[in-house]
């Protein structure tokens, strides 16, 4: 499920309890992500789901849910 594997980057890349993850998570002030470690994440989530994630599209995604959205729309 492509909800887990995002959960599974999160847990790995930022210093978040798993039960703060969830899909209306806004990963800038929830999970209290700065704008670099959006950036981090995002290249983390291109790299394992295979897919280019243009600038604008990162700029739009501000939730968990909006990452799930993004992918679940891309392939």
């Amino acid at each position: 499920m492509i909800f887990d594997k995002i959960k599974e980057i999160i847990l790995d890349q930022l210093d978040v309890d798993e039960d703060e993850i969830t899909m209306d998570a806004d990963i800038l002030e929830d999970l209290n992500a700065d704008s670099l470690d959006v950036v981090l994440l995002m290249k983390t989530i291109s790299e394992e789901f295979e897919m280019a994630v243009p600038d604008d599209a990162v700029d739009s995604i501000k939730t968990v849910g909006d990452v799930v959205d993004y992918i679940e729309n891309y392939q």
